[in-house]
C-alpha cells in the first residue's frame, strides 16, 4: 500500500506561482510513474501533467503547458508540480496520483483509470 500526501496549495493571485509537492510512503519503489490531476468546481476531474519513473520524459495537458512543470528527485522522494502564471481558471483541487511502472519502460500515464494511488488532494485557488 502506497499513501501519498500533496502539499503547497492555497490562494493567490492571477500571476503568482506556486510549487505543489507529492510525498509518498508506504511499499514504495521508485518504479513508481506519477501524475497530477485537478477537480475544478463543478467539473470532472481532469488529468494536468504525468512523468515517468526516472523523470526523464514528461506529458502535459494543453491548458497547461508552458506554464506548469511537472518534476521528480527520487533520491528525496518528493514529486513537484511548479505552477507558474496562474489564472482563475486553474482553480481546482489537485491530486497526486502513482502506479507501478517497469524499469525497462518510461512509460507515463494519462487517464485517472490508470492510477492506483491517489493523495487526498490539496487545495488552489487563484483570484483574478
Amino acid at each position: 500500500q502506497v499513501q501519498l500526501v500533496e502539499s503547497g496549495g492555497g490562494l493567490v493571485q492571477a500571476g503568482d506561482s506556486l510549487r505543489l509537492s507529492c510525498t509518498f510512503s508506504g511499499r514504495t519503489t521508485s518504479s513508481f510513474a506519477m501524475g497530477w490531476f485537478r477537480q475544478g468546481p463543478g467539473k470532472e476531474r481532469e488529468f494536468v501533467a504525468a512523468i515517468s519513473w526516472s523523470g526523464r520524459v514528461t506529458y502535459y495537458a494543453d491548458s497547461v503547458k508552458g506554464r506548469f512543470t511537472i518534476s521528480r528527485d527520487n533520491a528525496k522522494n518528493p514529486v513537484y508540480l511548479q505552477m507558474n502564471s496562474l489564472k482563475p481558471e486553474d482553480t481546482a483541487d489537485y491530486y497526486c496520483a502513482g502506479r507501478k511502472s517497469t524499469f525497462s519502460s518510461e512509460t507515463y500515464y494519462v487517464s485517472e483509470h490508470e492510477y492506483d494511488s491517489w493523495g487526498q488532494g490539496t487545495q488552489v485557488t487563484v483570484s483574478s
